[in-house]
Order: C-alpha cells, then structure tokens, then sequence
C-alpha cells in the first residue's frame, strides 16, 4: 500500500510546481523517446494521457487507464486533480489500487472541472503492454520481427515479481545480471571494492534472454520449455468498484449488500447494480 501512496506523492508534487511530466513504473521498457510523441503538437493537447491497460473491468471503467504510464501537463485541472488523489490515501490503501482511485477520479473531473484525457489506442503498436503480450500476440510477434517498434513495452499483467521476471527474460527486455537481483549494493560488494559504479557488475550490455513458458511470447523459440499454468482473473468482486465514484462527492446510505454475484449500493446518485461473475 505504501507504494501505491508514494506513485502518487512524486507525482503530485512536480504536478504542483508546474512541471509537466511523464511516470513509469518500473517494469516499462523504453525503445524510443516517448516524449517525441507528447511533444507532437498534432498530437492534440489533453491534460493527461494514459496508456491503455486493456483490461475492460467495470472497475476500470470508463477509461481503462493504465496507472503504470502516463504523462500530465501541469495546469489548474490536473493540479486539482493530483491533490484529490493525495486526499485520497485512504481509499487507495482500503482498496489496494490507486489505478482505480485514479480512474473514477479522470471520470468526475472530466464531468466537474473539464479535464481532458486521452486514452492511447490499445489496437495500435505504440504502447504495447500485458495486454497484448497475453491477448494480442500478432503485436507481439511484429514486435520480435522487427515489424513495428513501439515506443515503449510494459510489462504489466503479472501475478507477482517472479512471473514478471520470467516474462521480461524470455522476450528479451532484462539486462540485470542474477548476482545483483532483488540485493542492496553492500550485499553486492560486502565492503570490498569502490561502489560508486556498479553498471559493469550488475548491468549486461546485452538482453539475459531465458526460456521458462512455451506457449507464451518470446524472442528466441522455447518449445521445450513448459506450458504455462498461470491464469490471469479478469473479473473479481470489489466493493471499491461500486462505492469509491460514490465516496468522492458524497457518502453513500447503507447497508451494503454483498453477494458472490452481486454488489448494490443507494446514494444520493441513485441505485447503482454491477453483475460480475468470477
């Protein structure tokens, strides 16, 4: 929860001393210069601009911003904006995903305030990420072949660290070396040598490319390697999805009723119904 509060403070407080700017996480692979394509002044000028996470949950409606990517212009709208995301902490932390604060925050302000987004094409090459890495494999492939080169990759869609790991390592997008991973740099050098520049130790001038799963995409073949078992749950029940546009401007009348398929709530916004199915 901690990191989700902290994604959002770093960004808040460029944001409020007039700097535009661009957040990745830290699983965003760059081959080129994102910043030519925000800088395009065909491009149209929005407020923010956000990568498409692919996901169509109701929870991340309308927007389906992904959270892990994208770039503001400092201005009285996304200053707002960011400040509300800050008052927000709580409701980040209660619903373990300030991508979902963030979303149902784009949607009312957009309403209230007139703030601009613009959701990057998710059917185009240029900000490829999960998605198409486990649903659109013919991007993937073009990628590998040289087909296309998007700007960036992101690998988002994992389970957990390791699984990223795995993915990033077959497609070709990892260049830390084994000895220097997920270990603090006095562990790595035990006091023995200068560690003022540690790129050469840790860092591979070429990709560390390993096979782990046959039947997902890869930039060397890896039919011997086994089939993936991991499923990515799409759709799960959340109170957050129902009660969090709510909360933003007024609190909703309870009680909450929660079943396995159904989750409804009366407000001052009227009755809301969500049919989700796991």
């Amino acid at each position: 929860a901690l990191i989700m509060i902290a994604k959002v403070v770093c960004v808040q407080l460029v944001n409020e001393l007039g700097y535009d700017l661009l957040f990745t996480d830290i699983d965003v692979v760059f081959y080129r210069d994102p910043m030519e394509y925000f800088r395009n002044p065909t491009l149209g000028n929005f407020d923010v601009y956000f990568q498409d996470d692919g996901s169509r949950q109701e929870r991340y409606a309308p927007y389906s911003a992904n959270s892990g990517f994208y770039f503001i212009r400092s201005n009285e709208r996304s200053k707002i904006l960011f400040r509300s995301m800050m008052y927000s902490g709580d409701i980040i932390i209660a619903c373990r995903s300030h991508q979902q604060v963030l979303i149902a925050l784009l949607e009312e302000y957009n309403s209230l305030f007139g703030l601009t987004v613009k959701v990057l094409s998710r059917e185009e090459g240029d900000f490829p990420g999960g998605y198409h890495y486990h649903m659109r494999k013919d991007i993937v492939k073009k990628m590998v072949n040289g087909e296309i080169k998007p700007y960036i990759f992101h690998m988002s869609w994992t389970l957990n660290k390791v699984n990223k790991l795995e993915y990033m390592k077959q497609m070709g997008m990892w260049f830390v070396k084994e000895q220097c991973i997920g270990k603090q740099v006095d562990e790595i050098f035990a006091g023995e040598v200068d560690t003022t520049d540690n790129t050469e130790t840790c860092c591979s001038a070429e990709p560390i490319i390993q096979c782990f799963y046959r039947d997902k995409p890869s930039v060397v073949p890896c039919r011997d390697a086994p089939a993936c078992t991991i499923t990515r749950h799409i759709c799960f029940i959340t109170v957050c999805s129902i009660v969090i546009p709510t909360l933003l401007l007024s609190p909703p009348r309870f009680p909450i009723s929660i079943n396995r398929w159904t989750v409804s709530t009366r407000d001052l916004t009227g009755f809301i119904t969500i049919m989700t199915r796991h």
